[in-house]
């Protein structure tokens, strides 16, 4: 005789164990965020796509922020980290006749990097165009590859 795990069912005889597993399904976290899928924000509420590129002499990040425009962002540094946050509201009211209709709408986010020790804070640019929010991070003179250096052997 083999031991076999019960599992409780919240619906009793309902669902079949072959059919539906509710524990494994609330036990997955994952469907909170895929039930809400939002192809602007990497899958993730509130938390823009951000791409990381390092070269030799400096580092380029880009922030997806469609919708916004320039006055909406706050950059900061703070003690080694670069904060970017970001709000925007809107609202809009028809009437017409007796009718009233508002609209309105709300968009924040807020996203911090640990900048490496590397970077030269005083000269960090950033801009914004078509929805992509870009940095450029300068190196260190300390920090930039330096070509490899030939030892002659006596």
């Amino acid at each position: 005789m083999s031991l076999v795990k019960f599992k409780r069912r919240p619906f009793g005889n309902l669902m079949t164990q072959d059919f539906f597993d509710m524990d494994d399904f609330f036990d997955n976290r994952r469907w909170v965020r895929d039930m809400l899928p939002d192809r602007f924000w990497n899958g993730k509420r509130m938390e823009p796509a951000l791409n990381i590129r390092e070269t030799d002499d400096h580092f380029e990040i880009e922030l997806a922020a469609p919708g916004f425009q320039k006055k909406d962002f706050e950059v900061t540094i703070d003690d080694g980290c670069l904060n970017i946050a970001a709000e925007k509201s809107a609202s809009k009211e028809d009437k017409v006749d007796e009718y009233t209709r508002r609209e309105f709408s709300y968009n924040s986010f807020e996203r911090s990097l640990q900048l490496p020790e590397s970077v030269k804070h005083e000269e960090i640019k950033a801009g914004y165009k078509d929805g992509i929010l870009s940095f450029n991070l300068a190196k260190k003179e300390e920090a930039k590859k330096t070509p490899p250096k030939k030892v002659q052997i006596t």
